[in-house]
């Protein structure tokens, strides 16, 4: 007969009489090696003292094998706890789940029926993060409690992991949600007549309030309508010509045309694509008295001008001439420059405060004037007070050679929450021990030492990544896997013939 226990909330089964049997018939050497198997596992008395810890080699993370520290380390760490209470090698918060662990392996009946249930402590580690375990206890016939463990450090770093992935979703979700209220701010205040129309389809899927008094519809009327909307039919034929000499050079004239009702509308289209879907940008003007080259008449504005808005962004805004002298600022960059007021900039260079002197902005100015655009330059703002910030830099050069100016658009992303490299921090500590040296050890042994450190630290760092595939290692560190081998008999990387034989 098999017997089962059910825990709350899923099913669970546990020994019947014939596993019983065969369990009690393990000898001790064998029933030690059982237990041994876990990644942790420890002996403790009915006082709570550790009397015997071991740890598998090839678990999870090989505790027992771990490299020790300048004070014994990992290595020396389960050795440590023989002899001491268990509640004293736990965290504070942890000791609490100690004695409700040890309570209930005690209070259930010898052998393994008397489990206790799962619980997680943390332990304290030499000069490192804290040591997870889920414990589970059973009881023994003399009142002493077997803790077997599961080491959950992979567990904590994946959670990490998950922590940060949703940190940075949710300030890319804002970002984007910044950027399309910025976008909807400046397209519907735009003076120009704008709008987006799908290439396949000649549907407009966008329009400002702006074209919505052009053709005398509500803007969202226009939506869904075929372009050109109808009070323009009359002037199809001049806006599908410029509609496909855009698509297919890229860039097309601008083209007056002329209204059954008199007016006379200039007309401008760029194209571009979205999410595998090609559009337009169409932009019409109405020009003033009805001549080639007169000044552009526009639909007025209700709203706040584009500069007001400018000047509240909160990513710094720039104007320059084409040498880089600045025109005006907002708010945002004088913060970033740490000045107190936009006369303050005005007529100096940029380079005063963006980039190293002489060299960033040279070079960005160089790939404006050639290209007429930079995208997501990584720099640095340099303040009046010598606070330095990271960057990111765009600009874009004004399209008219009449007045040539350069706009650019300059994001703090010193803020943003950044991965740390795993095992920086004992590669430091290390480095810092071969320091000490210096004075009592000559210059190429200590140069010799460190460089073996080092190679040793990147090829556990690769076997780590690669969950020990020496194959993909070989590929991450770009050597052959003969290489390889190599530097891991060198650095004593590899199972003794007695360790792969346990193992086996």
């Amino acid at each position: 007969m098999s017997g089962s226990r059910a825990a709350p909330g899923r099913a669970a089964r546990s020994f019947g009489l014939p596993g019983r049997a065969a369990l009690t018939r393990l000898a001790g050497e064998a029933a030690a090696g059982l237990v041994a198997a876990a990644d942790v596992a420890l002996v403790v008395d009915a006082s709570g003292v550790i009397l015997d810890a071991a740890a598998s080699g090839g678990g999870v993370t090989g505790l027992s094998a771990m490299p020790a520290g300048p004070d014994g380390g990992y290595g020396a760490l389960l050795d440590s706890w023989v002899g001491r209470r268990l509640a004293d090698v736990v965290t504070p918060e942890s000791r609490g789940k100690v004695e409700l662990l040890l309570r209930e392996a005690a209070g259930g009946s010898p052998g393994a029926g008397g489990t206790a249930p799962r619980r997680q402590v943390n332990h304290v580690t030499p000069d490192g993060p804290d040591l997870p375990v889920a414990y589970t206890g059973v009881r023994l016939s003399d009142g002493a409690v077997v803790l077997i463990g599961r080491d959950l450090r992979a567990v904590a770093s994946l959670q990490q992991r998950l922590i940060e992935t949703q940190q940075a979703l949710e300030r890319d979700y804002w970002r984007l949600r910044h950027v399309e209220t910025r976008y909807r701010l400046l397209f519907q205040r735009a003076r120009e007549a704008v709008l987006v129309v799908d290439a396949a389809s000649r549907k407009v899927v966008d329009a400002n309030s702006a074209a919505g008094a052009l053709f005398g519809l509500p803007a969202d009327r226009l939506v869904g309508r075929n372009f050109p909307p109808e009070p323009f039919a009359a002037v199809r034929q001049p806006l599908d010509d410029l509609l496909a000499a855009t698509r297919f050079e890229g860039a097309a004239d601008e083209t007056d045309l002329a209204l059954p009702d008199g007016r006379v509308v200039r007309a401008a289209a760029s194209c571009f694509r979205q999410d595998a879907q090609t559009l337009f940008l169409v932009r019409f003007a109405e020009v003033s008295d009805g001549e080639p080259g007169a000044a552009l008449r526009v639909a007025p504005s209700d709203g706040a001008p584009l500069a007001e808005l400018l000047a509240g962004a909160p990513d710094a805004f720039v104007v320059s001439d084409a040498d880089g002298l600045v025109v005006s600022a907002n708010r945002a960059f004088l913060d970033l420059a740490q000045l107190g007021d936009a006369a303050q900039a005005v007529g100096r260079p940029m380079s005063d405060w963006v980039g190293r002197r002489g060299a960033d902005m040279p070079v960005l100015l160089g790939m404006v004037r050639q290209h007429g655009v930079v995208r997501l330059a990584a720099t640095a703002v340099r303040g009046q007070h010598g606070t330095a910030t990271e960057v990111e830099l765009s600009a874009v050069r004004a399209p008219n050679d009449a007045l040539p100016s350069i706009a650019w658009t300059i994001r703090d992303v010193g803020r943003r929450v950044g991965t740390p490299a795993g095992g920086a921090r004992d590669l430091t500590r290390a480095v810092e021990q071969l320091t000490g040296l210096v004075g009592r050890v000559s210059l190429p042994d200590l140069v010799r030492d460190t460089v073996e450190m080092v190679e040793r630290h990147f090829i556990e760092a690769a076997l780590e990544l690669t969950r020990d595939n020496r194959t993909a290692a070989a590929e991450v560190l770009g050597l052959s896997r003969q290489s390889l081998y190599l530097k891991l008999r060198r650095h004593r990387l590899l199972p003794t013939e007695g360790e792969a034989e346990a193992g086996a």
